[in-house]
């Protein structure tokens, strides 16, 4: 493809409505394709929201001039970037075996772009709507680089994403509610989730007498009580520890008294026992 060529395109990319191509955001830092930490839930982040994944090799860049790209900062460049595609790690449809795409990068001390020439890179986007050739990152960070174990974790998350019984996306807490035992100590808290699919999800807690509190999550109406909690690094973990609340609503405990203090507790180990969700950072 030719300069002018290349200029035109990107220049139509850009005059696309707001929904197709969302150029500002697509800014990559340099070294966000050195990746030296892979956080499961900033792949799984770009995963989910990316119905296009590929693992390409940088053909080419061109940078644009300042008036094809006037909302940019002084201190961001954007890049026409093409790409050859190696291979389609998720797609519900062929995509051409050169593509192109925009990015947003910063500039060094001494005003220069960084070059992603020859660079192997995973890229997570979305097709452009009359533009076979044409993809949109789906976040500024989408373009990473290409690691072995960022592949195998990509690899991985798209499996899970697609499977059959993949767990639903979590939109809230529901309600709590806590039942007391016969004996001092004792009781169950049920405390429901809201998906956007409304499949049930819940916590079921359970406290005994002298014993810790034990606590399942049902992905139906069953409860399985010896389940183990949910694996660190998992979609399971993952729709949980990245998207609960802190502290369980107030709307979600319609009793007062013990039995909401204990609701309330009960869901705090829980948030507690699934641990941070740790993100790298949107760069």
């Amino acid at each position: 493809m030719s300069k002018l060529l290349k200029i035109a395109v990107a220049a139509a990319l850009l005059g696309m409505p707001a929904y197709l191509v969302a150029a500002p955001q697509n800014r990559a830092n340099p070294s966000d394709v050195a990746g030296p930490v892979l956080h499961y839930a900033d792949y799984a982040d770009l995963v989910v929201d990316a119905p296009v994944i590929v693992d390409a090799t940088v053909r080419s860049q061109l940078r644009l001039k300042p008036v094809d790209a006037p909302d940019l900062p002084p201190t961001i460049a954007r890049l026409y970037v093409e790409a050859d595609v190696g291979a389609l790690i998720r797609g519900s449809n062929a995509v051409p075996p050169r593509i192109g795409y925009t990015l947003d990068v910063p500039l060094d001390a001494h005003g220069r772009v960084p070059s992603y020439r020859k660079a192997r890179v995973l890229l997570f986007a979305r097709a452009v709507s009359g533009n076979a050739g044409q993809v949109q990152l789906v976040r500024p960070d989408g373009q990473r680089s290409w690691t072995p174990a960022g592949d195998a974790l990509t690899r991985r998350i798209v499996r899970e994403v697609l499977a059959p019984d993949a767990p639903p996306t979590i939109t809230g807490v529901g309600n709590a509610v806590h039942t007391a035992g016969d004996l001092p100590g004792s009781g169950q808290t049920q405390i429901f989730l809201t998906t956007v699919d409304n499949r049930p999800i819940s916590f079921d807690i359970e406290r005994k007498p002298d014993q810790p509190p034990h606590w399942v999550v049902a992905l139906g109406e069953v409860v399985d009580q010896s389940a183990p909690p949910p694996a660190r690094d998992t979609l399971l973990w993952y729709r949980l520890a990245c998207t609960l609340p802190a502290a369980l609503p107030d709307s979600s405990v319609p009793q007062d008294g013990d039995d909401a203090a204990i609701a309330r507790e009960d869901y705090a180990l829980v948030v507690r026992e699934l641990g941070a969700c740790e993100r790298g950072g949107r760069r």
